[in-house]
């Protein structure tokens, strides 16, 4: 058994303690704690935003493709430490070892993607009707930016933010969910390592219950960027309305598949099981919904019911295991309340639904891969976010219901479609109200340079990802000059 690592915070450009420390326990047995990081005070977090804007200051004055360089370095350090971050993350987590790899790698390739733009244009010419004058417009970073990371992908969300944040030039407050934060202070450790100015991360830990309204309230604070659930991300926006800062919030999804007749339905299974069951159903884009055209439904559930009772759930560092733990025992009782809530409305358990038998798995937070049919649109299961490895189906007549029940949610993140007609795929990417459509893949697994975010409650405005994540960190000056 390993022995808990302990932590420090990273503030005002150096390393340090608390008088007092959070335990990070195992999610694949409960009784272990893997690593003790530091429970930070409100005064602490208050003072460290005073060093934050003299890093911003110090990393505007880079040149870019300085920074850039840093976060090359910052890629290549990450891929050359993945078994020793992916233990982390699995321990911490509860993701297997294979997730866990890929997720370092994931977030090394958005280092790598936005050291790039820093030899890009950050600018443009433009004509001015005055004689004599030169007109432009200029890129700046705006600042001081604090990141609000979440548990469930605790390596790629940092990094989806701070590789934007940093390659526009800004400094960034980190803030990792507490049953997570280990591997938010590796990164910490990476990115300083590679070359970071000290005083341009600041990364911290604590109960948000005692360092929340810190957090939160300095003057000092340029942007906010969330990911989290809807209900913390819409407490936020009414925390942060009239203040002169702006806010990107990525938050919860209730994600659609629609399996038409014409459809791959071994394609549609699988796919639909990789989605909904990976990473133990805990990702935005995870597959919640699945309407399937009546004609196919009883094929398509036969193959998701035996693609679950396939899975091998277990401990995530165990390489047989194919779906871990879920992250806390906070998680995962509601998630299985959920279930036995569908049930008593009148869906169908086809499987899964508990927590499994064995003492591996009584040790642990699990929920075996759970199918559910009969759902109907009135019912809990169907409306609300789970983030657990539940899939809840639904017999649909034909494309156009599908699509209207699909979009008859107040989420609007991802969707995908399973068919070999190309009418039906174009009408399904006309039609579907969310921020990401897929046709004959996953509502997950985006790439890092396309554009991700939601519609309605899923998100706000602001993209990440991609050029489109720039527009956040960064504000327009326009700036003219006549010659003499």
């Amino acid at each position: 058994m390993t022995s808990a690592r302990s932590y420090q915070a990273h503030l005002a450009g150096h390393w340090t303690g608390a008088s007092s420390t959070i335990e990070v326990r195992d999610a694949a047995d409960w009784d272990t704690v893997v690593a003790r990081v530091p429970a930070l005070d409100a005064a602490t977090v208050r003072a460290s935003y005073a060093t934050a804007r003299e890093g911003a200051r110090v990393w505007d004055t880079t040149n870019p493709i300085d920074r850039g360089r840093v976060l090359f370095r910052a890629a290549g350090l990450l891929r050359d430490r993945v078994r020793e971050l992916a233990d982390v993350l699995a321990r911490e987590n509860g993701k297997t070892l294979a997730e866990a790899t890929g997720e370092v790698g994931k977030a090394a390739d958005f280092f790598e993607f936005y050291a790039g733009l820093g030899r890009l244009p950050h600018g443009e010419l433009i004509a001015d009707a005055r004689p004599n004058t030169t007109a432009t417009v200029r890129r700046e970073p705006v600042g001081v930016v604090l990141a609000i990371t979440p548990w469930n992908d605790p390596l790629l969300t940092p990094a989806r933010k701070l590789a934007p944040a940093l390659a526009a030039g800004n400094a960034v407050v980190l803030k990792p969910a507490p049953d997570t934060p280990a591997i938010a202070l590796e990164l910490t450790r990476v990115l300083l390592d590679a070359g970071l100015p000290p005083e341009t991360i600041t990364t911290i830990t604590g109960d948000i219950g005692e360092i929340g309204d810190a957090l939160l309230d300095s003057d000092e604070i340029d942007a906010v960027t969330f990911t989290g659930s809807t209900a913390v991300g819409l407490g936020l926006q009414r925390t942060t309305a009239g203040r002169n800062l702006r806010i990107q919030c990525e938050m919860g999804g209730k994600n659609a598949a629609i399996v038409l007749a014409d459809a791959d339905l071994d394609l549609a299974a699988q796919t639909i099981a990789a989605a909904g069951f990976g990473q133990a159903g805990q990702r935005c884009t995870a597959t919640s919904r699945v309407l399937v055209e009546a004609p196919v439904h009883d094929e398509l559930v036969t193959r998701l019911v035996d693609l679950a009772r396939a899975t091998t759930v277990g401990p995530g560092l165990d390489p047989t295991t194919a779906v871990g733990p879920l992250v806390n025992r906070r998680q995962q009782s509601p998630v299985l309340g959920q279930v036995r809530t569908a049930a008593a409305e009148g869906a169908v358990v086809l499987t899964g639904g508990t927590a499994g038998d064995g003492l591996i798995l009584a040790r642990g937070c699990y929920v075996l891969p759970t199918v559910l049919d009969d759902v109907t649109p009135g019912m809990t299961i169907w409306n609300d976010e789970v983030f657990g490895p539940v899939v809840a189906v639904k017999t649909v007549s034909g494309l156009d219901e599908a699509i209207r029940l699909a979009n008859a949610s107040r989420y609007g993140l991802s969707a995908a479609l399973f068919t070999r007609s190309l009418a039906a795929c174009e009408e399904f990417l006309r039609r579907i109200d969310a921020g990401q459509a897929a046709v004959n893949l996953p509502t997950s697994g985006w790439d890092v340079h396309q554009p991700f975010g939601g519609y309605k409650l899923s998100g706000s405005p602001f993209k990440e990802q991609g050029h489109d994540a720039i527009a956040f960190y960064t504000r327009t000056k326009t700036c003219a000059v006549r010659s003499t």
